[in-house]
């Protein structure tokens, strides 16, 4: 695994304690966590993904938002997934953007709040909450 760049070490405290291989990935002066083996809920088409996350230079400051998804996700049911339709270039592959965004509170919030958002995120696309 990649580690191009160091996380805060209570965020990967929180990463490690997922039990997921990660890397950390530099490109193009964008900085990206990579959790592999993500699980995904039953009603996609897959059960695990890799999951983007882009880091900006001054976190934990500036916030996290979205999450980029590979192999792309898509309902088993064949319904339409909302703000899913961008793609974005990461390690020479063209991943999935999921555009969510929420009021990020410094204090509050961090890489393993974000995680627990994402996993919300795939229930609420499956009308689950």
């Amino acid at each position: 695994m990649r580690r191009e760049f160091n996380l805060p070490e209570d965020d990967e405290g929180s990463i490690g304690a997922l039990g997921l291989p990660w890397e950390t990935v530099k490109e193009e002066n964008r900085l990206w966590l990579i959790l592999n083996d993500f699980p995904v809920p039953k009603g996609f088409n897959v059960s695990r993904v890799s999951v983007a996350i882009e880091i900006p230079p001054n976190y934990p400051s500036a916030g996290l938002d979205m999450a980029y998804f590979l192999p792309h996700l898509r309902r088993t049911d064949g319904q339409a997934l909302r703000q899913t339709e961008h793609r974005q270039a990461i390690v020479g592959q063209q991943w999935q953007r999921w555009s969510r965004h929420y009021p990020w509170k410094a204090d509050q919030h961090n890489l393993g709040t974000h995680i627990v958002l994402i996993s919300r995120w795939l229930d609420a696309a499956l009308g689950k909450n």
